[in-house]
């Protein structure tokens, strides 16, 4: 006779059995004279839905582990960081990318841009790989929770998990869709100039006005210099890791590969950052320290001079070959001022020892004289200098 099987609060399904009662994790209860044992009792393996199967169980684990983590954090004491939930609105969402859906809400009245990571819960993630994002996660509060400077943004909070919050579902009619209580976040302050990336491809064409490339470039050094105060090391500087606030003044977001610098350099290695900003040694696969952050900050400098992204028509391995071996770097225009050339060839130099300390990068900056032009645009003229332009003739 068909038969419903549960183990351990699992439906197995309609299974084939060749005996007689169901079985349960609670015991046996028989429905015709006489007693079976478990071992007596045969399963037809194709018979049984093992898609449905595993999609019960990792639903089965996924209640525990839930309730586990509910159960822990209403025991153990919060974190100085901790958030409380009932004072978070999480409005619209703001970008989806490889490390976590950002958001706009409030918390406590305050505008604040909100990260979610859900690892996990389709069953995708094994446990151990879990806990490798989480211990990543709340390495980033840690960096954050510390920091404290007008050029990088500010900390709000963060939660290691709950079940408590909402989040807007994609269809708007739907209405709020609750969040799985494997899921981490973190509240930083929200900034409404969106990304240096996205502004400097706005005036691809039209170019900046020098001043505003030195300002950019010194907002950017400084923050880099404080973090590095901090024995930071960012490892991903690019410009679409760093926000604009309404002033156009430049703040350093994102530390999800940030990391303390460790003493010995052998012990930081791996190909962490992206492409076009890496500096040889990490795409080389060696030991490197915070002259991996001087090396990419050569080449956002360059791009906010140029508004442009550099090596547009090679592939990955054109460019980490020839950055490595042939000493490829971004061309510099003809019309760029030697103070700002001297200072992107410094801090691209192939030797990490010969890049300069940021705090001298400042220092350098803060040197050159804006009151007369010198950047793309020309004195007095709307258009953009024609280093850029396609070349005539054969």
């Amino acid at each position: 006779m068909d038969s419903k099987t549960s183990v351990g609060g699992l439906d197995l399904g309609g299974s084939k059995l060749k005996g007689t009662g169901s079985l349960s994790d609670k015991g046996m209860s028989v429905k015709s004279p006489g007693s079976i044992s478990s071992k007596d009792m045969v399963f037809r393996a194709d018979k049984i839905d093992l898609k449905n199967l595993d999609v019960e169980l990792e639903n089965h684990l996924s209640r525990v582990w839930s309730r586990n983590v509910d159960n822990q954090n209403s025991q153990r004491p919060k974190e100085v960081w901790e958030i409380d939930p009932s004072k978070l609105e999480i409005r619209y969402l703001v970008a989806q990318g490889t490390y976590g859906t950002v958001y706009r809400g409030t918390y406590n009245s305050q505008d604040v841009a909100v990260k979610l990571l859900d690892w996990g819960e389709d069953g995708m993630s094994t446990a151990a790989e879990t806990a490798t994002l989480r211990a990543s996660f709340k390495q980033e509060v840690a960096v954050w929770h510390q920091l404290d400077h007008p050029n990088v943004t500010s900390f709000v909070g963060a939660s290691m998990g709950t079940s408590q919050f909402k989040i807007p579902s994609k269809n708007p009619s739907e209405g709020y869709t609750n969040l799985p209580s494997r899921a981490c976040c973190v509240l930083v302050e929200f900034l409404p100039g969106g990304t240096l990336k996205n502004y400097l491809f706005k005036n691809r064409k039209k170019k900046l006005v020098f001043k505003i490339v030195i300002q950019l470039a010194l907002d950017l050094s400084r923050g880099l210099s404080y973090l590095h105060s901090k024995k930071i090391v960012h490892r991903d500087v690019k410009a679409e890791n760093m926000l604009l606030d309404s002033h156009r003044t430049l703040k350093i977001a994102d530390f999800g590969v940030a990391r303390v610098e460790a003493q010995n350099p052998k012990d930081m290695t791996g190909e962490t950052g992206t492409l076009g900003y890496m500096a040889p040694e990490v795409l080389d696969g060696k030991p490197y320290n915070r002259k991996c952050d001087v090396y990419s900050f050569g080449v956002c400098l360059w791009e906010i001079y140029c508004c442009d992204l550099p090596y547009l028509d090679l592939s990955f391995a054109e460019v980490s070959s020839a950055v490595v071996r042939q000493n490829l770097r971004p061309a510099i225009p003809r019309c760029c001022p030697s103070s700002v050339t001297n200072i992107m060839k410094k801090c691209w130099d192939a030797n990490p020892e010969k890049r300069p300390e940021m705090d001298e990068v400042v220092r350098l900056l803060e040197a050159i004289d804006t009151s007369k032009g010198g950047g793309m645009i020309p004195e007095d003229q709307a258009g953009g200098c024609f280093c850029f332009a396609p070349s005539r003739g054969p």
